[in-house]
Formats: C-alpha cells, structure tokens, sequence
C-alpha cells in the first residue's frame, strides 16, 4: 500500500495499462489492474496474467473513479485489465455535454 499523491503515475504488473493520479483520498490506498497492484513505472515488471473476474480493460484518455469519488485516475496507456481498490472495481466517469453555443 502507499500514499498517493495528484500526478503520481501507476503502471499495471499483469498488462499495458498505465494510469495518472488525478485525484485521491488521504491515506494508504492500493490500486489494482487486471487482479496485482500496480507498480511505479519504472520498477514495473511483468509479473502474471489478467484475472478474468478483472479483465474489463481500460481506455486511453478515459477517467475511472471509486464510488465515493474521491478517488479519480487517469488512462494514459491501454491495457487489458480493470481498475479496482480492494475489490471494488472504478468505474468509468461519464463525460459532460458542453452547453450550445450560437
């Protein structure tokens, strides 16, 4: 487990998924991509394959948030596995409409 921190990055053990902290709670908190905690990127190392209860996949570009929504990441490499703390699964964050304008 670790502090996170706003800009931190996370690389996925089990895939390609790389994400950006963009927000997060106080404390300890250990995310998980495809099943195994996700590392800093540059000691990550393959270390296993996608559980298939996990293998949801994430989307370059899209947010995923917990349900409290104090926690938000950001994809910033694809992969193959889902986002998850402990075994709640982030969702992905819905986008807003932007109003018209004439």
């Amino acid at each position: 487990m670790a502090i996170l921190k706003t800009g931190a990055r996370l690389k996925s053990t089990v895939c390609n998924g790389e994400v950006m902290v963009v927000a997060a709670p106080d404390g300890e908190i250990e995310i998980s991509c495809g099943g195994q905690p996700m590392a800093d990127p540059a000691g990550a190392e393959k270390t296993g394959d996608v559980h298939a209860d996990h293998a949801v996949g994430i989307a370059i570009g899209k947010r995923y948030v917990n349900e409290a929504g104090d926690l938000e990441l950001l994809c910033v490499k694809a992969g193959d596995g889902g986002l998850a703390v402990g075994s709640e699964l982030l969702l992905q964050k819905d986008t807003k409409k932007l109003p018209k304008t004439d």
